[in-house]
């Protein structure tokens, strides 16, 4: 049984994710992603962004990248919903050689409920949330009234970066599962 069809319950979490792509089929990886994250029987993919393209920051010279936004229901812990991802990553052909290089798909969690989250390998919110106009714009459309746990809201957040460039729209091409 799908978590879809059992409604909400105490253990249902929101959380927030960044997904980006700037290698191979960009869209098609995307939605494979979300796919692949909405097929997980204790996720459920309750909303999905816009689809910008975004220039690279940090790391070496590369492509554009896509990014989204996705708001999942989930029944998993921070460092579960973390190994989820890293599956889809992998099972998608993420390599990770060069930090902030180019890569087929990433996947980050954004925000877990107001939770604040210290382990080695997860910090939430995300550590640089606050520097990438490439990471809230997005969001901001899938979590809109979301504070961050410190109690700023996300435009405010964002503002704080402007003016915002190398952040385009391009569209709704990214859909959540049916």
């Amino acid at each position: 049984m799908r978590l879809r069809d059992l409604g909400t319950t105490r253990a249902d979490r929101f959380a927030f994710l960044g997904l980006g792509s700037n290698l191979g089929d960009r869209l098609a990886l995307l939605q494979d992603a979300v796919d692949r994250l909405g097929a997980d029987t204790r996720t459920h993919v309750d909303a999905v962004s816009s689809v910008y393209e975004t220039d690279a920051v940090g790391g070496p010279e590369q492509e554009p990248f896509l990014n989204i936004a996705v708001r999942v229901v989930t029944r998993r812990t921070p460092l579960s919903l973390l190994a989820l991802c890293n599956r889809v990553e992998a099972d998608l052909g993420r390599v990770r050689t060069v930090r902030w290089g180019p890569r087929t798909v990433d996947i980050d969690v954004l925000l877990y409920e107001d939770r604040v989250v210290r382990h080695r390998d997860l910090q939430v919110p995300h550590p640089r949330l606050a520097e990438r106009a490439f990471a809230l714009i997005p969001l901001i459309e899938v979590a809109p009234g979301r504070r961050l746990p410190g109690g700023a809201s996300l435009p405010s957040v964002l503002a704080r970066l402007a003016p915002v460039e190398g952040v385009r729209a391009i569209g709704t091409q990214v859909r959540a599962p049916a």
